[in-house]
């Protein structure tokens, strides 16, 4: 009967339909307000140049997302947390989202292994591709098109 009483809440109340997410800044959002846009999410760590080099590039892609019809999202490799990460993420003027946990087992795909790597979910909530290697907004719409 415990079992039973366990699976029915974890398939009918204990996940959200409309997961709320938490970003670094302290600010949050829910998960819902992406539905049917592409997920762009960029793993970064400080003491990587090539990540460093591409944040202009995913800044830029940020500031354009809703031409885009895309949200992007940053993972410090290194899981950092607190004003840690909010230090760090200023230091590298980082002006898109950073994600406070890492999504990997949300969306079902390995934890990159090489930085910098970008991950894209398509609008139905699938890993569409994996990026690895400094990208540019360009780089990053040709594989979504």
């Amino acid at each position: 009967m415990k079992k039973l009483l366990i699976v029915f809440i974890v398939v009918f109340g204990g996940c959200s339909q409309d997961e709320q997410v938490l970003f670094a800044d302290g600010d949050s959002s829910q998960m819902s307000h992406w539905d049917g846009r592409w997920l762009v999410i960029n793993y970064w760590a400080e003491w990587c140049a090539p990540c460093r080099h591409e944040i202009p590039e995913l800044n830029d892609l940020h500031h354009e997302r809703v031409k885009h019809g895309l949200v992007v999202l940053g993972v410090n490799w290194d899981a950092l947390s607190g004003d840690k990460l909010v230090d760090v993420a200023t230091r590298m003027d980082i002006k898109f989202p950073t994600l406070t946990q890492d999504p990997f087992l949300k969306y079902d795909y390995e934890r990159p292994m090489q930085l910098p790597t970008t991950i894209l979910i398509n609008p139905q909530r699938q890993v569409h591709d994996t990026l690895v290697g400094p990208q540019t907004a360009a780089s990053i719409m040709a594989a979504i098109n």
